[in-house]
């Protein structure tokens, strides 16, 4: 019989109530919800003396670029430490759990060769969070090498969609346009146009599938490697970047708002000018083949944003 759990501590780094309606989501389905710090190791290691894992999903991390400024240690303590927690426990396991864990598109950094391959320089991140997530993937890299661990890294593009994190340009600009309130528009250096590889949620779930399908197990037993294990990295993109003029021009007509569009300096603040991926790795070796286009996806993610804070404003009143 399958089960999965879910562990998430829940912070406030955005609305806590969006998490805890995605909760009610999963709990619906059957998936065991465990309410705890990737960093509880203790707790970490009672999980895998109740259940004999055979696939680990490492998503949870401090995210965003820009929150860097404000607060570099939770990036520290969830990016590396906590990633290394996980991997400790995993090490230490019999039989040892396949991993699948999310590194990021920000560890292009400053690379300027496009598209960005997983061939493409790493080393010169853009922003604390670019350098947390290459700092990951050589920890991976590491655990792999000594213990037998099968890693595969997945650099997510721009992930968009129905519950995703209000922190991302798409959310908070549709918010602040239904709110009629200006939003900033960022150029590059010389009126450069800024421009993002959109990937909706969909795709990369179906890349995530690919790769779980995909992974060998780990061959070590109790931290011992017993021979080469499988270790990867992936793109997973949608190979479409499209400006972010353009994104908000699509959003305007799916809301039926004019947009208050405030033209700005991109900031130095780890924001880079584009991102795109080459991902004919993952086509080749994940079957991964995106199929939705960012007119589509900001559809589906519009009609789900307008159903969700609409009914939660009339339950409030």
């Amino acid at each position: 019989m399958l089960r999965y759990f879910w562990l998430d501590n829940f912070n406030d780094y955005y609305d806590p109530s969006l998490k805890r309606a995605r909760q009610a989501l999963l709990e619906r389905t059957g998936v065991y919800i465990v309410e705890a710090d990737i960093n509880d190791v203790v707790l970490l290691k009672k999980l895998f003396d109740i259940v004999p894992f055979s696939h680990v999903m490492h998503l949870a991390a401090q995210a965003g670029v820009r929150y860097a400024m404000e607060n570099p240690s939770s990036y520290v303590h969830s990016n590396i430490a906590g990633l290394v927690s996980i991997l400790e426990v995993c090490k230490n396991a019999n039989p040892q759990p396949a991993i699948v864990w999310a590194s990021s598109s920000s560890v292009y950094g400053l690379n300027a060769k496009v598209p960005f391959s997983e061939l493409d320089r790493t080393d010169q991140p853009a922003s604390l969070y670019a350098a947390t997530k290459k700092a990951g993937e050589e920890i991976a890299h590491t655990y792999n090498h000594i213990h037998g661990l099968s890693l595969t890294g997945l650099r997510f593009f721009t992930v968009y969609g129905p519950w995703g994190r209000p922190d991302m340009a798409y959310f908070f600009f549709t918010r602040d346009i239904l709110k009629g309130k200006s939003i900033p528009i960022f150029e590059a250096a010389n009126h450069g146009t800024v421009a993002r590889d959109f990937t909706y949620i969909d795709d990369i779930v179906k890349g995530c599938l690919g790769a779980l399908d995909t992974a060998e197990k780990s061959t070590g037993s109790g931290g011992k490697k017993k021979g080469a294990a499988q270790l990867r990295v992936f793109n997973l993109g949608n190979t479409s970047p499209v400006p972010v003029s353009d994104l908000v021009s699509i959003l305007e007509r799916l809301l039926k708002v004019k947009a208050k569009r405030l033209i700005m300096k991109l900031p130095r603040n780890g924001d880079v000018q584009f991102t795109h991926a080459n991902i004919s790795l993952a086509q080749r070796e994940l079957g991964y083949k995106p199929t939705t286009d960012l007119q589509t996806g900001l559809k589906k993610f519009v009609r789900w944003y307008l159903s969700y804070y609409g009914n939660e404003k009339k339950s409030s009143q």
